[in-house]
């Protein structure tokens, strides 16, 4: 017959008990003293901590100034004032006449003869600048072309058209005052007589602008141009 073996402890289970076999066994120490002596060994008896002032920095003193000799003071020497300069004798004008000095009278110098300065006539004063002529009037001629005279054409003789007669007539026609021809008479002939007379009669009908002078209407004399030309 075989005896069954006793169950294996766990592991948890074998902590356990040994933590609480420590626990006993700290407070059985610390009951009986030993405790205590482990500690005073493992600990020394005084801590001695010693403190170590750092080494103060060593000044080095300035060195002392340079003493100053004196200087020597340069005395200069003064020199005598000047002695006063001697008196320099003064001629003092006597006023007695020496004996042997010789007398005379002064006679007056006569006047010096006035100076003659001889002085340049002023040149004449330039003449007056005649006057200027005054301007001539304007005049301003009789005139036949004035659109409203309304002034016919000269007819062209048909007997002078059929021989051919042709030229230039200038009329010299007297212009009154209110724009008629007073006068009138050939100052150049075409050469023909049919072509002279119908230039008189035909400037004697026309109207005119009348001349004027300084803007005045006036009565003159005017030449009229007619000229004849077949076409």
């Amino acid at each position: 017959m075989v005896l069954p073996r006793p169950a294996a402890l766990s592991r948890n289970t074998t902590i356990v008990i040994a933590v609480l076999a420590l626990h006993a066994a700290a407070l059985w120490a610390l009951q009986s003293g030993l405790l205590r002596r482990v500690v005073e060994v493992v600990v020394p008896a005084e801590v001695l901590v010693e403190f170590i002032e750092p080494a103060k920095p060593i000044v080095t003193p300035p060195p002392p100034a340079p003493k100053l000799k004196p200087q020597p003071v340069q005395t200069t020497p003064t020199k005598p004032a000047p002695l006063p300069p001697a008196p320099v004798p003064v001629a003092i004008a006597d006023p007695t006449p020496a004996p042997n000095a010789p007398t005379g009278t002064t006679l007056p110098q006569p006047p010096a003869p006035p100076v003659s300065v001889a002085v340049a006539p002023a040149p004449p004063a330039p003449a007056p600048a005649p006057a200027a002529p005054p301007a001539p009037p304007r005049i301003e001629l009789p005139s036949s072309n004035a659109d409203y005279l309304n002034n016919p054409r000269p007819a062209y003789p048909p007997l002078s058209k059929r021989l051919g007669e042709q030229g230039k007539v200038v009329v010299r026609v007297f212009i009154d005052t209110n724009g008629s021809a007073a006068k009138a008479e050939i100052a150049q002939s075409s050469g023909f007589d049919r072509l002279d007379q119908t230039a008189l009669d035909t400037v004697r009908r026309w109207r005119y602008v009348p001349g004027k002078r300084a803007g005045v209407p006036e009565a003159m004399w005017f030449n009229v141009p007619i000229n004849f030309v077949l076409e």
